[in-house]
């Protein structure tokens, strides 16, 4: 027996099939281009029954979910009250809560006979502090419009971590650590044994470091002036912010690899992009270790944080004096087992 993890997104869905018991992974896929999700369900069955793997094998669905507000805490089974739920925060995180729940009726109606459980990217981060999570706002707006910081790419910081606590060898209630995921969407955790205190992103994914093409925390006042000297209404603003910011709008593009290449050949705002990128990383680590008591361990995930060399030396470069040291042999290694000597000396001194 098997179950399917889903994450349904915007123009595509990524799965992959794991062996109930063991959890070993024996089939993954990637549907791009998807206008409809039904089609893009019955296309994965296509690709399942091709690689002999049976639907009605199948003991249940797991959905990603972006944004589970404050009334999810952990993984749920999902009924219709919880799909009017997971609607009813899509302005919360308009760019992924439409997608996931499209994926989440497509595979319903694919396999309305099995279990589909929710798995939330805010989850994780529910044990953060209230003077973490609290804006310095009236307190109307918390009690009335839930506006506070909710974080996100819970479920990558939460299994880094873990995996981390085994690769050290230690309890992950003795640990404390800070996880970069860094990919298109970009944010840090603050982990303390185990534990979420705080997180870059916030109400929406928006807030935070810089990303591939958004722009991350900026000063809001921003918004008001734009509003009024250029004339822009507030959904071109949402527009500009979430996909026309970030890497694209300093370099042209929000590929990393394409912007590095053009770095080395002399293009400037493609080093300004980089340095901007890298900057804003350092600052978060150390605001990080200033809340932390001790630091075993800094981790980098996602496709940028796994695969770019450059990136990770230039957050960790010139911070020997809060005990980060840099081996540049290993971060060119490409394998978790040549890297875990690294992932010892980037242990802080307590």
């Amino acid at each position: 027996m098997s179950i399917i993890v889903i994450n349904a997104g915007s123009s595509s869905i990524k799965y992959t099939v794991y062996k109930a018991q063991s959890l070993e992974a024996i089939d993954h896929g990637l549907i791009e281009e998807v206008s409809d999700y039904h089609d893009a369900f019955l296309e994965m069955q296509g690709n399942l029954i091709r690689h002999n793997i049976n639907l009605s094998e199948i003991e249940g669905f797991a959905h990603r979910v972006v944004h589970g507000g404050e009334k999810f805490h952990e993984p749920v089974i999902i009924d219709d009250e919880v799909i009017r739920e997971i609607n009813y925060l899509i302005p919360f995180a308009p760019l992924h809560n439409p997608a996931n729940l499209e994926g989440i009726i497509a595979a319903r109606n694919i396999a309305p006979n099995v279990p589909h459980i929710a798995i939330f990217d805010t989850s994780f981060h529910r044990s953060m502090p209230e003077y973490a999570y609290r804006y310095p706002l009236p307190h109307d707006l918390y009690e009335h419009y839930h506006i506070r910081k909710y974080g996100f790419h819970g479920t990558s910081h939460d299994y880094v971590s873990q995996k981390t606590s085994q690769w050290l060898g230690k309890p992950i209630d003795e640990l404390n650590l800070i996880t970069f995921h860094i990919g298109n969407g970009v944010s840090a955790c603050a982990i303390a044994k185990g534990i979420s205190i705080d997180t870059s992103m916030g109400m929406t994914p928006l807030e935070g470091l810089m990303m591939g093409t958004r722009s991350g925390s900026i000063d809001p006042s921003i918004i008001g002036y734009l509003m009024r000297e250029k004339g822009l209404s507030i959904d071109e603003i949402d527009v500009l912010l979430n996909k026309q910011s970030g890497l694209k709008a300093i370099a042209g593009t929000n590929d990393l690899r394409s912007i590095i290449n053009a770095k080395e050949s002399g293009d400037l705002h493609a080093a300004l992009a980089v340095e901007m990128f890298c900057f804003r990383l350092r600052k978060q680590l150390g605001e990080y270790m200033a809340i932390l008591n001790g630091v075993d361990a800094v981790i980098f995930t996602g496709g940028i944080g796994e695969h770019s060399p450059l990136v990770r030396k230039e957050v960790c470069s010139n911070l020997s004096h809060l005990g980060i040291r840099i081996d540049e042999t290993r971060n060119l290694s490409k394998t978790i087992e040549d890297t875990m000597p690294k992932a010892r000396r980037l242990q802080t001194h307590r």
